[in-house]
């Protein structure tokens, strides 16, 4: 019923449906007249064949005969009598049962459909509506994102230009606006000026569209927008964009950095203030087989073990829990402390193998060139000839052909990057690398979140997709830098304590036990960063709590401490 006001608004002020409204009156009309000339020709007849039916009786035989239900109870007995039910009958299946139900489709019950649509996709967000992010596009990373702000407690709407796509993403749960990108007035309904975010993720002319037709309405409300090419990096901030990504560089970037066994240094890959987050494998170190509280390492180097990679799964520690030959160490320290690490264990994973990358797209090409920052030899096996060309760190072939990889050196490369935008292909070259080589590392990209799991499943130590390297960008800009994706489904983020915590120590707050995630380091106001903290550490009001843990992890914590005045 709260739709009637809007569909009939749409019936009396669109023009087009005006017009198709009187098309309809119009050919209700020629029903009529035929209906009344053929009740009047079969008085005449009838009189010729000296039969006194009623006026009733003819409007009634002239709706029979036209809709073809011919009950037969009123007949005529001349050929000129037969001739014309014959008239009537065929122009009543011509207009009434074929052209009647067309007309009415066509110019009242379809624009019916469309008033009945467009009323259940708002084309105005409420008056009072801010602090909401807005949304251009839906994907992958758009339905991350979407997921993630719910966990942060902001409210988002999805900008959609068509009206079928509005709908499908609407009855999906999604909550969305109508409205095309390069109007003003869209922005205006979307209270684009009191929000807190706008992102537009389309292509390059798109977005540069966008953000200048934006900047239009509001110079303050920050901006994002994705880009595809370097140039259009430049001329999206010269439209007014706030911060414009490559996701796809970022991603290969990230792969890149994610390559262990290659250096004699634990691998860094994040940094919060002047904690640092390294990754590094125990394999041919003194480490494997012993266990976590016998390794010593908190008391040889000051770093602090903060997680467990075995295969893809990731593990927050315990004392009692045995390392091994496939074990990847994620270590929480400063500089000096990681670099006390290399001194006693880096030398143990030495190696001068190229890196394999199958892929030479932009995720490929990013990572090679991240890998060369590194002084880290690779090698891309690529099967398009436009793109190997004569590129001397260039295989050309597919990566599915044994012949291919042993070409590229997979007998002995450290570590293997899958790159490919194609998540079936990933998880086949995963499966068939994993074979050929059961103890080397892989790391793989995916596009589709179901195909996270399926990817570790078939051998890949590590997965990272473009989706959520997205929304955890986005994420950071809003809140400030204060997430860092290890790995997917493993972040780590900060928080900051409130009186629900204050003067609590860190064993009697009981986060781990709560949350599953585990404090790695407190950013104190008066103290400065404590990397590491001991379990007695008195907890204060302002400190800022860094913090890893896994998705899940990560929601518990939000609901069990900071909704519930950390």
């Amino acid at each position: 019923m709260k739709f009637i006001p809007s569909i009939l608004e749409y019936f009396f002020e669109d023009k087009t449906a005006k017009s198709n409204i009187l098309v309809l009156l119009k050919f209700i009309f020629v029903l009529l007249v035929m209906v009344t000339l053929y009740t009047a020709v079969f008085h005449v007849i009838m009189a010729y064949e000296g039969q006194k039916p009623s006026i009733l009786d003819g409007l009634y035989w002239t709706l029979v005969t036209m809709s073809t239900l011919g009950y037969g109870d009123i007949a005529f007995h001349s050929d000129p009598g037969r001739m014309f039910s014959v008239l009537v009958l065929l122009s009543g299946v011509i207009f009434l049962l074929v052209m009647l139900p067309f007309t009415f489709i066509r110019f009242f019950y379809a624009p019916w459909l469309e008033a009945h649509n467009k009323a259940r996709t708002p084309r105005e967000l409420p008056e009072k509506t801010s602090g909401h992010v807005l949304l251009s596009n839906f994907d992958h990373m758009t339905a991350s994102l979407v997921e993630k702000l719910g966990h942060h407690n902001y409210r988002y709407c999805i900008l959609v230009p068509e009206q079928q796509r509005a709908l499908e993403l609407h009855d999906q749960g999604y909550k969305v606006m109508l409205g095309n990108l390069d109007d003003i007035n869209t922005y205006r309904k979307a209270r684009a000026d009191r929000a807190e975010l706008v992102l537009f993720n389309n292509d390059d002319y798109t977005n540069t569209n966008a953000v200048f037709t934006m900047r239009e309405l509001s110079r303050n409300t920050p901006v994002l927008a994705t880009a595809e090419s370097l140039k259009a990096l430049d001329i999206l901030q010269m439209a007014g964009c706030s911060q414009a990504y490559q996701f796809s560089v970022m991603l290969g970037q990230a792969l890149a950095r994610r390559v262990l066994g290659v250096s004699m240094h634990a691998n860094i890959i994040g940094r919060f203030s002047d904690l640092l987050i390294a990754e590094t494998p125990a394999m041919r170190t003194p480490l494997v087989g012993k266990k976590i509280i016998d390794s010593k390492l908190r008391e040889t180097t000051g770093v602090n073990v903060v997680g467990i990679w075995e295969r893809g799964t990731f593990t927050i520690p315990r004392p009692d829990m045995n390392i091994g030959s496939n074990t990847v160490l994620v270590l929480a320290g400063s500089q000096e402390q990681l670099e006390k690490y290399d001194e006693i264990y880096g030398i143990y994973n030495l190696s001068f193998a190229p890196v394999l990358i199958l892929g030479g797209g932009r995720v490929g090409r990013a990572a090679a060139d991240a890998l060369a920052e590194s002084d880290i030899d690779y090698r891309i096996v690529e099967k398009s000839q436009r793109i190997v060309a004569d590129k001397e760190k260039y295989v050309l072939g597919n990566a599915a052909d044994f012949h291919t990889l042993k070409r590229a050196g997979i007998d002995k490369t450290p570590s293997i990057i899958i790159t490919t935008n194609n998540d079936d292909l990933n998880i086949y070259l995963t499966i068939f690398c994993r074979k050929l080589r059961p103890e080397i590392q892989i790391i793989s990209r995916a596009s589709r979140d179901r195909s996270i799991s399926k990817l570790h499943q078939a051998g890949a130590d590590l997965v990272m997709s473009y989706a959520s390297l997205g929304a955890n960008s986005v994420i950071n800009y809003i809140k400030g830098d204060n997430v860092l994706m290890v790995a997917e489904g493993l972040d780590i983020f900060r928080e900051k304590v409130g009186p629900g915590l204050n003067n609590k120590t860190l064993k009697q707050s009981d986060i781990r036990m709560k949350s599953g995630c585990s404090v790695i380091a407190i950013d104190s106001p008066t103290k400065g960063t404590i990397i590491n903290p001991e379990p007695d550490y008195h907890l204060q009001e302002g400190d800022e709590l860094i913090l890893i843990g896994t998705s899940d992890a990560e929601k518990k914590f939000l609901c069990s401490f900071k909704n519930g005045n950390i």
